[in-house]
């Protein structure tokens, strides 16, 4: 099945792909398969409708939108395993979709009468989850289907261009793992995050353009462009920052300019090198517990001419260290009161649900939204969180990052999340 699947996937539209994977999973007792994307704030799972099919809230019916919170489909997509129907729902099963590490949604597939979901058979369905996942990938560039389900309202101009040039939003290895969120979504302007992985390299950037108009995505998109350039011409932090600086200044002559941080990690020894150009530097959540600052002499923003180089600082990571890069949108936004969320606030929130044992995706979504609720869901700047975890000299057991990731248990049934900090070369991480 698996394989006509593939055959059939080469020449058809996204529109095509529902009423082609019900047909052939059909075929192998998988009943009225559904698929269920996530919006772009992974607030609701969309359905995907067959080829005539529109997508719009004006023909939504209550079984075509799911929320994620407190219902069994929201579930299976927060952590990653596969949920099994209510009472009422005999026979249903919510299985999470990934592209890699990047959760795009969930199928509902309901087995034929007097089938049994045993080991092969909850295998299956995850295999069919990522297969359809990576169908939707190879479709989604080309498809506005795609973009009008799970945008639910009207997106601004910079923002169209931030999310077409940012990677996924999680990532993950045997050594690393990368999660990022960025809010408002349908309004970003100034704020994009980039990463990049060449051997035991990991390359982490974080820019914020100056303004909240369309001009701020200009400035943003330029300054990433010219770090993934010259990145890739084996250039340096310092030269990559320099190149940046050059290129927003031949462009704006000066009157516009980016912060961010540039920063590399040696992901076999978790030595860490970096600067800030006029941005926050970055914290390190320690053991679980502790939120440490790091420190570094900043230069001046990029594009603003000033003729000041800038600091290559260094640090070193510890097993388990949660290294945070975030826009001052973060922090420094205030409530109707006047009160910043703050730093400590920001930490101490990623802190508590460390120690619930969430996955990282889903721990940084409901950081956002807690975020939104306490600035009554209107932020006046963008803010945005990259969060990258070190699993030290010892590479992550498989069943590890299962639990970090949210992904479904192929390995081992033992995905609780280990301790982190325990000495390398112990069972853990």
């Amino acid at each position: 099945m698996l394989g006509d699947l593939i055959a059939a996937s080469h020449v058809v539209t996204l529109e095509q792909i529902p009423d082609l994977v019900a047909k052939h999973a059909a075929k192998v007792g998988w009943l009225d398969v559904q698929i269920y994307l996530a919006d772009l704030q992974q607030v609701i799972l969309c359905r995907l409708g067959g080829q005539d099919s529109v997508p719009g809230e004006e023909t939504e019916s209550a079984a075509d939108v799911v929320r994620v919170e407190g219902t069994l489909a929201g579930r299976a997509f927060q952590t990653g395993g596969i949920v099994a129907g209510s009472s009422s729902e005999a026979g249903q099963w919510w299985v999470p979709m990934l592209d890699g590490t990047e959760r795009l949604g969930v199928l509902r597939a309901t087995a034929a009468p007097d089938s049994e979901m045993d080991a092969q058979a909850a295998q299956d369905l995850r295999n069919l989850g990522g297969l359809i996942a990576l169908m939707m990938v190879s479709k989604r560039g080309v498809s506005d289907t795609y973009a009008r389900l799970v945008r639910r309202r009207r997106m601004n101009v910079a923002a169209e261009m931030e999310w077409r040039v940012m990677p996924p939003r999680t990532f993950a290895t045997d050594r690393v793992l990368i999660s990022a969120v960025m809010e408002p979504a349908y309004e970003v302007s100034g704020d994009v995050f980039d990463y990049a992985i060449a051997e035991e390299t990991v390359h982490l950037a974080l820019f914020d353009a100056m303004g909240h108009d369309t001009a701020a995505g200009l400035t943003a998109n330029l300054a990433l462009a010219a770090s993934r350039n010259h990145r890739r011409q084996g250039c340096g932090i310092l030269e990559i920052a320099e190149e940046v600086e050059r290129a927003l200044v031949a462009q704006f002559a000066s009157n516009r300019f980016a912060t961010g941080i540039l920063a590399e990690l040696n992901a076999g020894t978790g030595a860490l090198t970096w600067t800030s150009l006029g941005h926050p530097p970055p914290v390190i959540i320690r053991q679980g517990r502790t939120a440490v600052t790091l420190s570094c002499s900043p230069a001046p923003p990029m594009g603003t001419d000033l003729g000041v180089p800038p600091t290559l600082c260094r640090d070193q990571l510890e097993p388990g260290d949660r290294l945070l890069l975030y826009t001052d949108g973060i922090t420094e936004a205030r409530d109707r009161r006047g009160h910043e969320f703050g730093l400590e606030s920001f930490t101490d929130f990623l802190i508590q649900h460390h120690a619930d044992g969430l996955p990282v995706p889903e721990t940084l979504r409901r950081l956002i939204r807690r975020h939104l609720a306490y600035h009554d869901g209107r932020l006046e700047d963008d803010a945005t969180v990259l969060l990258l975890e070190w699993s030290g000299p010892t590479p992550y057991r498989p069943a590890r990052v299962e639990a970090l990731a949210g992904l479904p248990e192929h390995t081992t049934p033992a995905t609780a999340l280990p301790t982190p900090w325990t000495t390398p070369g112990t069972d853990a991480p």
